[in-house]
């Protein structure tokens, strides 16, 4: 596993150990249990994780998902700690890169800030560039329901449209902060919106962002 994904997961790892399987999250009504059990399910049974996007394969989901949220709280997070199995896609070096470097970081937001005393986690520069190289990549896709013309800013000036429409907000941050807003986490990010009135309250309040 390379470098991004390896700490993101540990540090994963680590606070779903240390929340306890009752800790809420920033997933609609889902606990850590429920959160462990999903990152499991997406590495291990590729059977079943289809139906995160394809609705007619969510049955076969939620059924899988209800076996690993019966085992033991401990077992899920052995799971993530240790990684895929040789046969999961996420086993190789640059699928596991490119896909769980996000995954994990944004997960481990979904613990962190859904406590009412959490603070902001420094990142250093080369992880910021990291997100906000896929960011570029994936914007178009994540904000392809945005309500508004919804452009990404970076604070040294890089730019990236998500959205293509009218009126535009633009949001300012850091990339982390940018990736959070994107995946739908609104009202935790620290950004800045620019724009009109109505459509920074439409996009703020949208829940169309992300898959």
């Amino acid at each position: 596993m390379s470098t991004h994904a390896k700490r993101e997961r540990l540090l994963l790892a680590d606070l779903l150990e240390a929340s306890g399987p009752d800790a809420p999250t920033l997933c609609d009504d889902w606990n850590t249990r429920d959160l462990a059990a999903h990152v499991v399910v997406r590495e291990r049974r590729p059977d079943a994780a289809g139906g995160i996007l394809v609705k007619q394969l969510a049955p076969r989901l939620e059924r899988v998902m209800a076996e690993f949220t019966d085992k033991p709280y401990g077992e899920l997070i052995r799971l993530i700690r240790t990684g895929p199995p040789r046969f999961s896609p996420f086993s190789l070096k640059q699928i596991d890169e490119a896909s769980n470097t996000i995954e994990f970081y944004v997960h481990t937001e979904d613990v962190r800030r859904a406590q009412p005393d959490w603070t902001p986690r420094e990142l250093d520069g080369v992880f910021q560039d990291a997100l906000w190289s896929r960011l570029e990549r994936t914007a178009r896709l994540m904000g392809r329901g945005a309500p508004t013309g919804l452009v990404l800013r970076r604070p040294n000036g890089q730019t990236a449209v998500a959205h293509r429409g009218t009126p535009v907000v633009t949001v300012t941050g850091e990339p982390s902060e940018l990736l959070l807003f994107l995946y739908g986490r609104q009202q935790v990010a620290d950004v800045e919106l620019d724009g009109e009135k109505d459509a920074i309250t439409k996009l703020h309040e949208t829940k169309q962002l992300g898959i």
